[in-house]
């Protein structure tokens, strides 16, 4: 679950973390009163105006700007909030803004020069170890660091059972080049950091900017945070930072009813049980010509209902152009599913204009056949593999 610039920053200062302070805003007329009011609280004199959507470089999309006087506040709240947002990381149609955050200007003068770190807390999946990824060249895409300048880029590998230790802390401060109370303030930040991604059950923490500024205090600039969807149970307090306007509504949709769906950009609909054969379908579809439209996983029951369930998400994509079913049938029977196919397309109607492939393998398969092959509908029904890919290919053409 993907969370806002600033509620990951909530999130940190939870944890002890210092951030860069803001209020949201959902209308120009909120956005000044935000502003006044931080004047007050933090006596900044500019703003900086941010686009508050699901996507990172929103500043090269035009989702970020700095005001230097209330007038600029309300002329800029009013250009960002509406807009379709276009970064690198959404669609060609972008993401509406429904709302900015108008924070405060944390790049004052002072004894010292201001300077940019990237820092981010993900799994490491080879090794099973938590990492924290640091680089000198904070503000910047961390993949164009990565492929140009990749001696930047330091890692730091923290054992679940023992945690972060005070040592790597200083290591990592040290490595970005600090001193002084810098140097302590960064160990803290390190620290804090490490704990809030550990106790809020994050998939991901990336902080890009972490800012050093010219008085020494180090700051998160903005927050990226993904929570662990499988946690949430217990995180009941993150579960409410959900905002469904920023995910795909069938995936929404899909999430409401059970099912397992992940939208995808092709044309062959997927319909399986288990995640590792969706994956091999999804293979099978490309073999044989196609795109997969969709990856979706009913689980172990595919009765009629869930099978009809199934098949009124995948057609919601008008870009669906053929349906591939492939159910093993290891604890699930191959007939019932069979049944369940036929009643669903049954109780469909109209509703199914495009061609259904269907294989199903595993215990009573050849009965499931029999039922497919005999139901009298426009369902073509498989055993082995290449027999599916070569009927999707078929449709197709």
């Amino acid at each position: 679950m993907n969370l806002h610039e600033y509620q990951g920053k909530e999130i940190l200062a939870s944890f002890g973390v210092r951030i860069q302070r803001g209020i949201v805003a959902h209308n120009a007329k909120e956005a000044v009163e935000a502003a006044k009011q931080l004047t007050a609280e933090t006596g900044t004199g500019w703003h900086v105006i941010k686009a508050q959507v699901h996507a990172g470089g929103r500043g090269k999309g035009g989702g970020v700007k700095l005001a230097k006087n209330l007038k600029e506040v309300e002329e800029i709240a009013n250009q960002i909030i509406g807009m379709n947002l276009i970064t690198p990381q959404t669609s060609a149609e972008g993401k509406k803004v429904h709302q900015v955050l108008v924070a405060e200007d944390v790049y004052y003068p002072g004894e010292s020069e201001t300077s940019e770190f990237y820092m981010s807390v993900v799994l490491n999946r080879a090794t099973g170890k938590n990492m924290i990824m640091y680089s000198t060249e904070g503000g910047m895409d961390i993949e164009e660091v990565a492929e140009s300048t990749p001696h930047l880029i330091f890692t730091e590998e923290i054992d679940p059972a023992t945690g972060l230790l005070g040592f790597q802390a200083r290591k990592i401060a040290f490595n970005l080049g600090l001193s002084g109370t810098a140097f302590k303030e960064m160990t803290k930040f390190v620290a804090s950091l490490y704990k809030a991604y550990v106790e809020s059950d994050s998939n991901m923490f990336e902080i890009n900017p972490v800012l050093k500024t010219s008085d020494d205090l180090i700051m998160a600039v903005d927050a990226k945070v993904s929570i662990d969807d499988n946690a949430l149970y217990r995180r009941k307090q993150y579960a409410e930072m959900r905002d469904l306007r920023e995910e795909n509504p069938i995936e929404v949709e899909a999430r409401e009813v059970g099912l397992n769906y992940v939208d995808l950009d092709g044309n062959v609909g997927c319909m399986v049980n288990g995640a590792g054969l969706a994956m091999a379908t999804m293979d099978l579809i490309k073999m044989a010509g196609g795109e997969p439209a969709n990856f979706l996983d009913v689980g172990g029951t595919a009765d009629a209902k869930r099978v009809e369930e199934a098949f009124r998400i995948i057609l919601k994509d008008p870009n669906v152009k053929a349906i591939l079913i492939n159910i093993f049938g290891g604890i699930v029977r191959c007939d019932r599913v069979a049944q369940g196919v036929v009643d669903a397309y049954k109780n469909m109607g109209d509703a199914m204009k495009v061609p259904i492939i269907v294989r199903l393998q595993g215990t009573n398969a050849e009965l499931a056949k029999e039922i497919i092959d005999n139901s009298g509908l426009a369902v073509e029904s498989a055993v082995q593999f290449q027999e599916a890919a070569d009927k999707v290919k078929a449709v197709l053409a």
